[in-house]
């Protein structure tokens, strides 16, 4: 049977940090991402390749650019009978279950009262514009 891998990415270092000894913007570099591939094959990941990838990044209101990032990409092989876990690490925001509950325009969900909110008097419910339900004041 063929080995079953799991897979994490990593933002790769934008740039160096300070360290005793290391002298230089290049040297600096080097250490940050040797640290980084050190620290993450202490946790038993194997380092596989880097790559740098399009995404996809809303510009002010009503227009989005592409940003190109650079990623580490490490793998391990799952022990017999560990399960995949599927689910990320970290998700950096929520995606809407279909397209059907996001505003086309922008693809921001809209927002939603559960019952127990009109229930507990969190939201008028009663149809009632703000200058009807309150009387007025002399």
């Amino acid at each position: 049977m063929p080995a079953t891998f799991e897979y994490k990415v990593i933002p790769a270092p934008a740039k160096g940090r300070k360290a005793p000894g290391v002298k230089g913007a290049e040297a600096r570099f080097a250490h940050t991402l040797e640290a980084a591939l050190n620290e993450m094959a202490a946790e038993g990941w194997e380092y596989l390749r880097s790559d740098i990838l399009p995404s996809e990044e809303r510009q002010g209101l009503t227009s989005s650019h592409t940003v190109y990032r650079s990623v580490l990409v490490f793998q391990r092989a799952l022990q017999e009978g560990e399960q995949l876990d599927t689910e990320p690490a970290q998700a950096e925001e929520a995606v809407p279950d279909s397209e059907a509950e996001t505003d086309e325009e922008d693809g921001i969900a809209p927002e939603t009262a559960s019952e127990d909110d009109a229930a507990q008097g969190d939201m008028d419910t009663s149809g009632e514009t703000d200058a009807e339900a309150r009387p007025e004041r002399p």
